[in-house]
């Protein structure tokens, strides 16, 4: 069983951003880039953080430019990092619709983002642990 990741951002390229910084400790879990409007601008959708998680969810497909090597293996879930408040709620809306089981982690999204890319790596794994490592980055001093 894996761990997937959804990081979830008002701009496209932050969540894109982040997640290329996070895959650098990810192996081949597999991360995706939510954000943006949909037209271009700054704002979060529903239906796209839903893709999201159902391609974070899919572990039979290829991750970051791998494959995960798991065509049949069921996911254990997916960790969903956001940026701001309605992204949380949208998060929570894509989660009522969508058939994967997601939790969202209460963490700074770039640091918990590398922390649960790193803690979905460990085979042991679950849903609760990399959600644990992602909310634990905001222990984290930078000074």
């Amino acid at each position: 069983m894996t761990v997937g990741l959804v990081v979830v951002s008002h701009s496209a390229r932050a969540a894109e951003g982040i997640v290329e910084i996070a895959a650098e400790m990810a192996g081949e879990t597999r991360i995706e880039a939510v954000g943006g409007d949909g037209r271009g601008g700054i704002g979060t959708v529903p239906d796209d953080i839903e893709d999201a998680l159902v391609a974070a969810g899919d572990v039979g497909r290829s991750g970051n430019g791998g494959d995960s090597g798991a065509d049949d293996d069921p996911s254990d879930g997916v960790v969903v990092l956001v940026d701001l408040g309605s992204a949380v709620m949208n998060a929570e809306v894509a989660i009522e619709l969508s058939d994967v089981d997601a939790v969202i982690a209460d963490a700074p999204v770039l640091e918990g983002a590398v922390n649960a890319a790193v803690a979905a790596t460990d085979p042991s794994a679950t849903l609760e642990s990399v959600r644990e490592q992602a909310e634990a980055a905001s222990e984290i001093s930078k000074v």
